[in-house]
């Protein structure tokens, strides 16, 4: 339920006389909306687009603002998302958006000029799909010989298979924004790497 607060902008209004009837309404964000706490802990926000942004419910029983999700690891229960905006919206090097016993979805933004750095899976196949920028993706079967390289726009898709050695390198001049499932799943649930330095001292930490 909403509290129900007496909002001080309301009185700053215009009324509909002859002279204002045609005047729009003037809009304020109002300090108590933000007060509400059944929603706030759902998405994330900041005042004024909160304000104009519409309240909707998604698929997984959560609720968020047209726009903006909230980034975090939903696995491994029933969820669906609108995968671009959550992509595009990511600033993290690489975050896990859901995480099951079989599969695992993150989120990537890839700086440009940075790369995901030369990797391999031996048990693991993996998909990329580029929502934002240009790159361009290496493979091959020994990690100085990377024979396989092709450029990647918005809406590509990649798929490495396991034991590929492969990287990925941001050739344009904004983030890379990317999502990748790893079937089974790489990294840990709740992952969230805000760097690639986190990223690379969490791979060290962790193996």
């Amino acid at each position: 339920m909403y509290y129900p607060y007496f909002c001080p902008y309301l009185m700053n209004q215009t009324r509909n006389t002859k002279e204002t009837m045609f005047t729009p309404f003037i809009s304020y964000p109002c300090p108590y909306f933000v007060n509400m706490p059944f929603y706030s802990d759902d998405f994330t926000y900041d005042d004024s687009y909160y304000m104009r942004s519409k309240l909707r419910p998604d698929y997984s029983g959560q609720y968020q603002n047209e726009g903006l999700i909230k980034l975090k690891d939903y696995g491994s229960k029933p969820f669906v998302v609108d995968i671009e905006k959550a992509t595009k919206q990511n600033n993290n090097f690489r975050l896990a958006l859901w995480t099951g016993n079989h599969l695992q979805l993150t989120l990537m933004s890839i700086n440009p000029g940075e790369e995901i750095g030369l990797e391999i899976h031996p048990d693991i196949d993996q998909f990329l799909r580029i929502e934002e920028g240009q790159g361009v993706v290496m493979m091959g079967d020994r990690k100085d010989r990377l024979d396989f390289k092709a450029n990647i726009y918005d809406n590509y898709a990649i798929l490495i298979p396991a034991g590929k050695w492969h990287n990925l390198i941001n050739t344009g001049n904004k983030p890379l924004k990317l999502y990748s499932i790893y079937a089974p799943p790489e990294h840990p649930k709740g992952t969230i790497h805000k760097t690639k330095e986190d990223a690379e001292a969490a791979e060290k930490e962790y193996k």
